[in-house]
């Protein structure tokens, strides 16, 4: 029988490795997490799986639907517009707040900055939303507080699964070329300036988002019937052929 310690790692392994899922743009919005399915893979009862699943709810990562379970949430337009609202409240101010880059962090930023570039060298989408997301956390993790980090990287989450939704066009070497502007910014020790750069940041991607676009309520059903997608009521999207290619990735943060 497994103690409390060992039942809440178990239950912190599970929403880590859903929320990782979800940062890493495999786990989609309206995902159905199954309480059956979940206790099988990490070999724990129902109940452990659904103290984790509540926990995750709290963090606005899933909600459950009466009688059909748990399910990956789908941000609404009004929810996009408060998540992002809410990472330029707290990124710009957490970089307002810091002094000096030490040496290591500017090594680590550095050098995930260069992943990014072997990314999209590789034409690697997956690992691209990832390191596009990460690049955010880890300049949360430089200010040592674990909480703005937590916080961070839920609303991080929070943001792929709304650029799932409402955004399909991006050019990947925009959103690293914001990411250089913030690091240089922060190696001249300029934090003021890279608050304003993480802004203008956040304020692209916003404006990149479609909120008239709705949900496809039938998606995973089209997708396992393997059924084209349904199409984006946009004509300037319906039209761009760069949509169907790597140039068209989805622009996560």
């Amino acid at each position: 029988m497994q103690d409390s310690h060992t039942s809440e790692s178990t239950q912190k392994t599970i929403e880590e490795t859903i929320v990782s899922g979800i940062l890493s743009a495999k786990i989609r919005p309206g995902t159905r997490l199954s309480e059956n399915q979940l206790a099988t893979l990490f070999g724990v009862s129902r109940t452990r799986v659904r103290e984790a699943m509540m926990r995750l709810e709290t963090r606005g990562i899933v909600h459950v639907s009466p009688r059909r379970g748990w399910f990956v949430v789908e941000p609404s337009a009004e929810e996009a517009i408060a998540v992002y609202e809410a990472r330029r409240v707290i990124e710009a101010g957490l970089l307002r707040s810091m002094r000096v880059l030490t040496d290591e962090g500017g090594k680590a930023l550095d050098v995930h900055l260069n992943e990014e570039k072997t990314a999209m060298a590789a034409g690697d989408r997956q690992r691209l939303t990832y390191l596009m997301g990460d690049f955010h956390i880890r300049i949360a993790e430089l200010s040592g507080n674990a909480i703005i980090v937590d916080i961070l990287r839920d609303l991080t989450a929070r943001t792929i699964l709304i650029s799932m939704l409402y955004q399909s066009e991006f050019h990947a070497a925009q959103s690293h070329d914001g990411h250089c502007r913030i690091f240089e910014a922060m190696q001249a020790g300029d934090f003021a300036r890279a608050a304003e750069l993480s802004i203008e940041h956040l304020d692209e991607v916003e404006m990149g988002l479609d909120l008239t676009t709705r949900p496809d309520p039938l998606s995973e059903l089209r997708s396992s019937l393997s059924l084209p997608p349904k199409a984006v009521p946009s004509v300037s999207q319906l039209s761009d052929p760069k949509n169907h290619n790597f140039k068209g990735a989805i622009k996560t943060c």
